[in-house]
């Protein structure tokens, strides 16, 4: 596995795990809309594959003009 492609799934694991936190804290304090399981799964999911794909194809950019 490439570098970028281990990178890339790394970062969207962490979204994933953001999406879940953020909303699990917000069901539980009470300011967020009441998320089923699977909702919050799907959402997390989404934000995961979104942030990795984002991340493939910025990184390598970003490196190639020296800011990494």
């Amino acid at each position: 596995m490439s570098p970028t492609v281990k990178s890339a799934l790394l970062w969207g694991v962490v979204g994933m795990f953001l999406v879940g936190v953020l909303a699990q804290g917000a069901v539980l304090s009470g300011v967020g809309p009441r998320l089923s399981l699977v909702a919050g799964v799907a959402l997390a999911l989404v934000v995961g594959v979104v942030v990795a794909g984002v991340t493939y194809v910025i990184e390598p950019r970003i490196e190639s003009k020296g800011r990494a």
